[in-house]
């Protein structure tokens, strides 16, 4: 019998608690509002884009540059396509952010109840980092981010919650941080909120972070870009060329600017999600539940009687996936993403029901 003889290896493995993403169910039945998926397909644009991809194309390399997809992000935001950045997806963005511009001794700040890859990412690249609490009703308090700092980062809309601060006071926290840079992950902003992009050209230290995933219903073909000032840019690009130049795929970066150049379908997709969120924030009222007022395609919500935990595991069977969070402050919520209206009549049917029965 072979002997395993432990050499010390492991002593060098950098070690880190991984972000668990959504579940992902893999029976077809299943009603998922579980991860923020769109609950509409791509455009028609990305169908004749797929139907007319050669499969000749993939022995060459993609675009290292991302040229095409980068100008169509140009021309729609009207911005210098020397103010675009794109990535896998916000995470794979995000991480580079993280890992060009959080450097310094100093810790980074982000709210405590926020997206929980953040914290992954300080920890995986060792970076300090503290977590100002939200405030009882899940809103920033704008004393705890005018203090010294490596670095600020935070989702508006949030998540979990939904909630959107108002832009004046985010311009308030970063135009109070020029030595640091500010990161603000508008990955829900398309659901009604307002964009702190006018604000690129007056504070270079501002990056805004947007995705396909969640408005433009691409989330499998991993999508994310960044817009902030030039010289923001350029050293995210020095940090991606140092670690992979072929980021993206050849298939993704022609779908990608097929779908940012059918605005009129994106904006028809958004407005029915926002259509059907206000719906559901009616009918969860009626069943008891409140809630923050959601700016995104989810609703953060808590039950007056029934733990969050029982609800979870009764749609469960119901065969309904949100999410739970077994975290501090939010252990009793349950973020529920905003699908179809059918799929969403079902889920207030299921609720009403598992309600009736307790």
């Amino acid at each position: 019998m072979n002997t395993i003889i432990n050499t010390g290896w492991e002593a060098n493995v950098r070690r880190v608690v991984p972000y668990t993403p959504g579940e992902q169910p893999k029976r077809k039945d299943i009603i998922k509002l579980n991860t923020n998926e769109c609950p509409y397909p791509p455009s028609g644009k990305v169908k004749e884009v797929l139907e007319g991809f050669s499969g000749e194309d993939l022995r060459l390399y993609p675009d290292p540059a991302a040229e095409d997809l980068v100008c169509a992000l140009a021309d729609y935001y009207h911005v210098g396509r020397d103010q675009i950045f794109v990535g896998v997806g916000s995470d794979d963005v995000l991480a580079m952010a993280f890992l060009t511009f959080f450097n310094g001794d100093k810790p980074v700040l982000f709210p405590d109840i926020t997206y929980s890859f953040y914290d992954v990412w300080a920890k995986l690249y060792r970076i300090p980092y503290r977590c100002p609490a939200l405030d009882e009703n899940f809103r920033l308090k704008k004393e705890d981010y005018m203090v010294e700092n490596g670095g600020i980062v935070f989702p508006n809309p949030n998540a979990p919650t939904g909630v959107m601060e108002d832009p004046d006071m985010v311009e308030e926290i970063i135009a109070a941080n020029r030595g640091s840079v500010v990161i603000v992950d508008e990955a829900y902003v398309d659901f009604g909120g307002r964009s702190v992009l006018p604000l690129v050209d007056r504070y270079d230290n501002l990056l805004v972070v947007q995705t396909f995933s969640k408005s433009r219903a691409m989330a499998g073909m991993r999508i994310g870009y960044a817009i902030g000032s030039a010289k923001l840019i350029r050293y995210l690009n020095d940090v991606k060329f140092s670690f992979n130049s072929y980021t993206m795929n050849r298939l993704t970066l022609s779908c990608g600017k097929a779908c940012v150049e059918d605005d009129a379908y994106f904006k028809e997709i958004t407005a029915k999600i926002i259509r059907t969120r206000e719906w559901s924030k009616k009918k969860l009222t009626e069943l008891g539940f409140s809630f923050q007022d959601s700016m995104a395609n989810f609703i953060f919500a808590i039950h007056k009687s029934i733990p969050a935990s029982e609800l979870f595991e009764a749609l469960r069977r119901e065969g309904i996936f949100v999410r739970y969070f077994n975290k501090p402050r939010i252990d009793n919520y349950l973020r529920i993403t905003v699908g179809t209206d059918e799929e969403m009549e079902r889920l207030m049917a299921a609720l009403q029901k598992i309600i009736e029965e307790r």
